[in-house]
């Protein structure tokens, strides 16, 4: 952290407490955020930060993603999109992305004008996206697009999808699989229900459609068809460490609600946090929680500099969001039954927890990541 970040910290602060969480349980009704809340963050530039300044970006790095997706979590309003649009899919088109494809989207991604989404999952396929259905098939100048993707963060609000498509689908290698920007408005392409989830609410979570869509050959992303694989790969260690920062900061998130109520909640005629077993366990989590932000640090130091490898991104995906997992649940026990309730903090804490250890690739697919490099 230095005097930059400080001051982003704030401004982050400031937004999410003012904008999002006074509106995230009428959000979590509505399963999704009012679209307006994207422009707010734009105009404050709270969008795209670690993109270069030439496309719109606030030319920052991961550290300045990371800040923001922090005091996120700390102002309890976890609904906004914005990380995944940010932090993730606009890094897509910077690093992958003709220069024509960066001016067109990019400027308009950091001001709120355009939200976007990236439609892997399929649903049949979700690890394993060398087995992807959806097929984009040339024809004449264009690509014809057809299959259906489940799970898709953003989808309710998205004007831009990043779609992983099989362009030669008579292949099953990785070389099979490329990157295609589809805007929403094709003709073709049908939004279905936002998904009832257990947790996470008010982040709309959808299913996507995708009827003969076509979209020129010049969406793809890429020199070539066929590096979409490689793309997703070369990408998922920072969509993990995106994970990673977002458990930790829940880790601190719930240490903290939960010493409050155990200090403020009597029992047998004394506050509960003078038992000893609520002291052992939360000695226990607040330990997990420094560790959590001391290996957080490292690897975002790492990161940085360039040196963040895929098993470690891998070991800090998986290793946080169980500690994340653990700590949630440890520490809702100590809510008694008012940890069940849907007016405390603690209950959310815990709901959200859970798909933690399952999107941007199940914790078994990265001890397997992982494994394979010992």
């Amino acid at each position: 952290m230095d005097k930059d970040l400080d001051a982003l910290a704030d401004l982050a602060r400031r937004f999410f407490e003012k904008e999002c969480t006074p509106n995230e349980e009428r959000w979590g009704e509505q399963h999704h955020v009012d679209r307006e809340v994207w422009k707010k963050a734009g105009d404050l530039g709270l969008l795209c930060l670690s993109i270069p300044e030439e496309y719109g970006g606030g030319g920052g790095t991961f550290a300045h993603e990371a800040v923001v997706a922090i005091e996120q979590i700390r102002a309890m309003a976890p609904s906004f999109g914005g990380i995944l649009h940010s932090a993730i899919i606009a890094h897509y088109i910077a690093s992958y992305g003709t220069e024509e494809q960066k001016k067109t989207w990019l400027p308009k991604m950091a001001s709120g004008e355009i939200v976007s989404a990236i439609a892997m999952t399929e649903p049949g396929t979700g690890s394993d996206l060398q087995n992807i259905k959806t097929k984009a098939v040339k024809d004449g100048a264009d690509y014809v697009i057809n299959g259906a993707k489940t799970f898709i963060s953003n989808g309710h609000h998205a004007d831009l999808v990043v779609v992983v498509a099989k362009t030669d689908p008579e292949s099953t290698g990785i070389d099979s699989v490329s990157l295609i920007l589809v805007e929403t408005t094709r003709d073709g392409f049908r939004r279905g229900r936002n998904l009832e989830k257990i947790g996470q609410h008010g982040q709309d979570t959808c299913e996507l459609f995708f009827d003969d869509v076509r979209v020129p050959q010049s969406n793809l992303v890429g020199a070539a068809e066929g590096l979409g694989f490689i793309q997703l790969m070369q990408q998922l260690p920072q969509e993990r460490l995106v994970l990673a920062v977002a458990a930790a900061a829940s880790i601190e998130k719930t240490v903290e609600v939960t010493l409050a109520y155990t200090k403020e909640r009597e029992a047998f005629g004394k506050p509960i946090f003078k038992f000893q077993n609520t002291q052992f366990k939360l000695a226990e989590a607040d330990t997990i929680k420094s560790i959590a932000w001391s290996f957080l640090d490292d690897c975002i130091a790492k990161h940085l500099d360039g040196e963040l490898d895929v098993p470690t991104a891998a070991k800090a995906k998986w290793w946080l969001t169980e500690q994340q997992c653990q700590v949630a649940d440890e520490c809702l026990q100590l809510f008694g039954g008012y940890g069940y309730m849907k007016e405390y903090p603690i209950a959310r804490l815990y709901a959200d927890a859970r798909i933690q250890k399952v999107y941007g690739g199940t914790n078994e697919i990265m001890k397997t990541i992982i494994a394979r490099s010992l």
